[in-house]
C-alpha cells in the first residue's frame, strides 16, 4: 500500500475524491462541500490553527485504487484539558479492510505523538464538535447538515484497532407536522415566555456580533461544571456563522435573557444535506443557479438544531419550553419545514437528552466519540456524567 501526504492539489484531489469510492452505490450519503472541508485545513480560516496543526494524508492499494484517507490534528488549549494530552483523527474514509485502516491509524498516532499527544479522539472535526464529529452507530438513513455519515463497518474498524468509546452523541427527530406536545405544555411555555423577567431575541445579521458575545456568555455559563470545559473560541464561531450565511434564517436562532443578561439559546439551520445530495461536493459559477432554484424550490424540509445551551441557574425554570413557544411561529410561517433534527445529545448530558424526549423528539441515530490511549496499559475511563457541581462529576468505566 502507498500513504501519500495531502500537500499540493493532486494529493488534494484524491483526499476528495477517496470517498466518492467508498459511497458510489449509497444514496444516503450526502458528500460534503469540499471547500468547506478546505477551511479546515486553511491556517487563515480555521482559528484552531492559532495553537495547534493538522496533516492528512490519503492511501493507494498496489493496484493504485485510492481505498482510505485520515486527518490528524491539535490543539493545545484543548489536549491540555484532559489527564493525558489528546489530539484528534478525522475525516476518515475507509474501504472494509482493517489492515488499510490500522495504517491509517498508525499514521496519525505516530505523528501525533510526535507532537507530545497520548492520545486521540475519533472521528472527530479540527474545531467545534457541532459539525463532523462521530462515528455513526446507528441509524443510518440521511444525515442532518454537518452530521457525519458512514458505512455500519466503521465501528468495527475502531473497535479492532484498540479505540473504545468515550461517548454517545444521541440525535432526535421531531415530525413538526404533528401535534407531538399537549396543551399543557404550550400553556407552561407561554407562561413563561411572557414573564416580565424575560425576553427574547431572535438572531439578526445587524447586530452578529453583539450575538456571538450573547452565545459565548451563554456557552461559557452553561458548560463551564464540564471536567473538560474549554471557553468557546469566539473567532471559530465567526468562522462558522459567516460560512453559513447562506443557510442562516434569523428566526430559526433564538435568545433567552434574564433582566437582560444572556441566559440560554438554540440554534437551528436548515438541512442543507438535502441540496448537497445533488451537487456532488462542489458549488460552482455553473450550478449555482440551481442551488438558487433547489433552495427556491423548497428542496429542505427538515431543521437541524445545532446547540441548545442553558445557564445552569435557569435550567429548572422552564425556559427551554418558552423558546420553543418563540420558535413555533417561525416553524409556522414555514410549513415546508415538517421535520426537526434535535442533534447532538452526549451520553454525558442526561438534561439535554431529558429536554429532548420532553418535547417528543423520538431517537433515531447514535454516533460514537471514540478515544484510543497510546499507553495500551493504562485504564480507560469514558466522559464523567454532568452536573451543575463543580468537582461532582459522575466517572464512568
Amino acid at each position: 500500500m502507498q500513504l501519500i501526504e495531502v500537500t499540493d492539489k493532486k494529493s488534494k484531489k484524491y483526499f476528495h475524491k477517496t470517498p466518492h469510492f467508498i459511497y458510489r452505490d449509497d444514496p444516503n450519503w450526502a458528500c460534503p462541500l469540499e471547500g468547506m472541508v478546505e477551511n479546515t485545513f486553511d491556517p487563515q480560516k480555521n482559528p484552531s490553527f492559532k495553537n495547534g496543526e493538522a496533516k492528512r494524508w490519503v492511501l493507494k492499494n498496489s493496484s493504485g485504487e485510492l481505498v482510505g484517507r485520515i486527518a490528524a490534528f491539535y490543539n493545545l488549549d484543548k489536549a491540555k484539558i484532559f489527564e493525558q494530552p489528546t489530539g484528534g483523527c478525522g475525516f476518515f474514509e475507509c474501504m472494509d479492510n482493517q489492515e488499510a485502516a490500522n495504517l491509517l491509524f498508525d499514521t496519525a498516532r505516530d505523528w501525533l505523538k510526535t507532537k507530545g499527544m497520548e492520545a486521540m479522539d475519533g472521528p472527530v472535526n479540527f474545531g467545534e464538535n457541532y459539525m463532523n464529529w462521530g462515528v455513526l452507530a446507528d441509524g443510518f438513513m440521511p444525515q442532518g447538515f454537518g452530521m457525519p455519515y458512514n458505512p455500519s463497518y466503521y465501528v468495527k474498524l475502531f473497535e479492532n484497532y484498540g479505540f473504545k468509546v468515550y461517548f454517545e452523541q444521541y440525535s432526535y427527530h421531531l415530525d413538526t407536522t404533528l401535534p407531538e406536545l399537549p396543551d399543557r405544555f404550550w400553556k407552561v411555555a407561554e407562561w413563561v415566555a411572557k414573564k416580565p423577567q424575560y425576553s427574547f431575541r431572535h438572531f439578526s445579521w445587524k447586530e452578529k456580533e453583539k450575538f456571538i458575545d450573547d452565545f459565548a456568555q451563554i456557552y461559557d455559563n452553561a458548560w463551564r461544571f464540564h471536567e473538560h470545559f474549554k471557553p468557546i473560541d469566539k473567532d471559530d464561531l465567526n468562522e462558522f456563522i459567516n460560512s453559513a450565511k447562506f443557510l442562516i434564517e434569523e428566526d430559526l436562532i433564538w435568545f433567552a435573557y434574564h433582566e437582560g443578561e444572556p441566559i440560554a439559546l438554540f440554534v437551528a439551520v436548515p438541512d442543507f444535506n438535502q441540496i448537497l445530495a445533488k451537487l456532488n461536493g462542489r458549488i460552482t459559477t455553473w450550478n449555482f443557479p440551481k442551488v438558487l432554484w433547489l433552495k427556491w424550490r423548497k428542496t429542505m424540509t427538515r431543521t437541524r438544531s445545532l446547540i441548545i445551551g442553558i445557564v445552569p441557574k435557569f435550567q429548572r425554570s422552564g425556559i427551554d419550553a418558552a423558546i420553543f413557544w418563540h420558535l413555533r411561529p417561525a416553524m409556522y410561517r414555514k410549513p415546508w419545514y415538517t421535520e426537526m433534527e434535535l442533534s447532538w445529545a452526549g451520553d454525558f448530558n442526561p438534561k439535554i437528552v431529558a429536554l429532548y424526549e420532553s418535547v417528543g423528539g423520538k431517537r433515531a441515530k447514535t454516533h460514537y466519540t471514540m478515544r484510543y490511549l497510546f499507553d495500551r496499559d493504562k485504564p480507560f475511563t469514558r466522559a464523567p456524567i454532568i452536573t451543575t457541581e463543580p468537582g461532582k462529576e459522575k466517572s464512568r468505566s
